[in-house]
């Protein structure tokens, strides 16, 4: 507080300076001033007569215009001091284990950051999908009329050649874990004709194909499904450590807002023990007053103080209404969630002070524990598999190729007759068996020529059938094919793939570097921790001390009023006093609460302190948002939502 005869002084200093510069001034205004060279603004001025520095130069004020003549402030009546938005009574306890719980469930981020890890879980499936065997049904028909281009090659009676095929092919195809490819099929076949040079009609054809590739160079030790798999699995261990990471940053958040929210209330609480302080002070001065034993100034002066703290219970009121709305958004996930107009109020109590750990021990700790040093060795890992796959791309391409078929056929012998080839030469046989006969009749006494017998003999037994025969041909092994073969693949420059390995090296260096300045940052985190703890308990005990101090200077103090050796100022102001180093010791307090939270969060421990279950974060908030539904209010709705009352 300023007495009345300080304010009195100030005024008469501030009206003698006013009639010192006010010619300076006026001069100042019609005349501008020109300005000094550098070089003699900044030189020193030589001292006069007497050793005496030269005088201040007049400093050049700008006028001042009229700005909203009359203008002031409009007088009301003191506002009402319940909060806005919430139900004044009943209050609503919270405990910090249940806003952390809330937080962790309902908190969208979180949600978001659990959807993430378990989608990337879903794509390590999507990549192992790269190995699944796949089964592959081709059935086929085919109608076929072809112009008959010669009499060997066409339908009875020279017409066009008619053929129908019906079959099927059915196959298992994959990848191996080793870079190579597999292929087992099966094919039947059937078709009709009516070609006359045809054996069999109709006849049936049959296979079993197996077929292995095996990379011997570029893609035997990674190839991309390997490379895909292994980003996948990395990929799916960033996002957990990226939800720890957000769960961490949360439990910081609600645990500081929620002891923000405690010294918040205390202040209030420290604020309306002033104020009713000066309230009983001021109507002690005007029951003194009114005896005579003290001037009126001394009701003014214990009127304005309780104008103070008066001013000082709502600025308390607004901080805790702030602090509400800000711990209530880390909380809840629904607009309408009726704890929106819960009046709350923290129940837990203050945590106890731990022992300050050791330097190289806290490092050790947050190394060991703390998900940004996970998700670092994720990121390293990621980078190391992209510059294997990009090394690999520099070897040239050798494949090896094994193919093995086991074919089979059958059908249904066709009469020879009808084959105008078979007519053709039978005729022929038959003119020189008649030349032969002729020949040994009239060479009576040489060996007689034997006849040409047998035609052009029979057909294979096992040929003879329908699919089953064909089938059975098949598995008997009676027509196989082998084959081998290597490719060689030597691309000329190889320029993209040199580009892509120097890529994935500075990628690396890349992670070398931030995994530099992450344990830079942890050991930073580590000093500034422990000595935070150490200095906000120093700053406690220092706040205490002076809080009970200035609560026996201000028993003093009453005492001496009482027996008329002290003024109302003074006593005003140890009340002040007071509240201040109350204040003072709540801050500090606060501090020292915030301290513990920062500790536990550089050591990684935090998850561990408040007894969190990691593997089900944010599952309320993402359940409760349903992909085809909406959480917000139709356009129409023009009322609240129903208030609650809780107990």
């Amino acid at each position: 507080m300023i007495s009345r005869s300080s304010l009195a002084l100030a005024l008469s200093a501030c009206i003698v300076t006013a009639q010192v510069l006010s010619p300076a001034v006026a001069a100042a205004q019609s005349t501008p001033p020109s300005p000094a060279p550098p070089s003699a603004q900044s030189s020193p001025q030589p001292m006069q007569g007497g050793g005496l520095p030269p005088p201040p130069v007049p400093v050049v004020l700008p006028p001042v215009p009229s700005i909203a003549p009359g203008f002031s402030a409009p007088v009301s009546a003191v506002p009402n001091g319940e909060l806005i938005g919430v139900q004044q009574q009943p209050f609503v306890g919270l405990a910090l284990q249940d806003a952390i719980a809330m937080a962790l469930q309902r908190n969208t981020d979180l949600a978001l950051a659990q959807s993430n890890r378990r989608i990337a879980n879903y794509q390590i499936i999507a990549a192992e999908g790269a190995y699944d065997v796949r089964f592959q049904l081709v059935p086929q028909y085919s109608h076929s009329v072809s112009a008959a281009v010669s009499s060997f090659s066409s339908g009875p009676g020279a017409g066009p050649v008619t053929q129908d095929t019906a079959g099927v092919t059915a196959a298992f195809q994959g990848a191996t874990q080793n870079g190579g490819t597999y292929r087992a099929g099966v094919v039947g076949t059937r078709i009709t004709s009516n070609s006359t040079i045809n054996s069999y009609d109709p006849f049936y054809e049959t296979a079993l194909q197996l077929s292995i590739t095996q990379p011997l160079g570029r893609g035997r030790a990674i190839d991309q499904n390997r490379l895909q798999l292994q980003l996948a699995r990395t990929n799916a261990s960033i996002q957990n450590d990226i939800a720890l990471t957000q769960a961490s940053n949360t439990v910081v958040q609600v645990s500081n807002a929620y002891y923000d929210l405690v010294a918040a209330w205390r202040n209030v609480a420290i604020q309306e023990e002033g104020l009713r302080n000066a309230q009983a002070q001021a109507a002690s001065n005007a029951r003194l007053a009114a005896q005579g034993a003290v001037a009126p100034t001394d009701i003014v002066e214990a009127n304005t103080q309780v104008n103070v703290f008066q001013d000082n219970v709502f600025s308390a009121l607004q901080n805790v209404q702030r602090l509400q709305t800000q711990i209530k958004s880390l909380l809840l996930a629904n607009p309408a969630d009726p704890v929106w107009f819960a009046n709350l109020v923290p129940t837990t109590a203050i945590v106890q002070i731990p022992q300050e750990p050791a330097l190289d021990a806290l490092i050790a700790s947050a190394i060991a524990n703390r998900p940004e040093i996970a998700q670092l060795r994720s990121q390293r890992d990621n980078a190391n598999s992209n510059l294997a796959f990009a090394r690999d791309q520099l070897r040239p391409q050798i494949d090896l190729g094994l193919n093995y078929t086991s074919n089979g056929f059958a059908g249904q012998p066709v009469d020879p007759a009808t084959n105008p080839i078979f007519g053709l030469f039978g005729a022929q046989i038959a003119a020189i068996n008649a030349l032969i006969a002729r020949s040994n009749a009239q060479n009576a006494g040489s060996p007689p020529i034997p006849p040409i017998t047998g035609g052009f003999g029979t057909l294979p037994t096992y040929q003879t059938g329908r699919l089953g025969q064909s089938l059975q041909n098949t598995l008997d092994n009676r027509f196989p094919t082998y084959s081998a073969q290597v490719t060689l693949q030597i691309p000329i420059g190889n320029r993209t793939a040199k580009a892509d390995y120097a890529i994935a090296e500075e990628r690396a260096r890349q992670v070398a570097l931030q995994e530099t300045a992450v344990l830079q940052r942890i050991r930073s985190e580590s000093v500034n921790a422990i000595q935070g703890l150490r200095s906000a308990q120093y700053r406690l005990v220092a706040a205490s001390a002076a809080r009970e101090a200035a609560e026996r200077v201000l028993l003093g103090e009453r005492r001496r009023f009482q027996a008329g050796t002290s003024t109302t100022f003074l006593v005003l102001q140890r009340q002040l006093d007071v509240a201040n180093q109350q204040g003072r010791e709540l801050q500090a307090q606060t501090d020292l609460d915030k301290a513990i939270v920062e500790l536990n969060r550089v050591s990684g421990g935090i998850f561990a302190q408040n007894g969190i279950d990691t593997t089900a974060l944010g599952g309320t908030a993402l359940n409760a948002a349903s992909p085809t539904q909406s959480v917000l209010p139709p356009a129409s709705t023009a009322t609240a939502p129903p208030v609650t009352r809780r107990p």
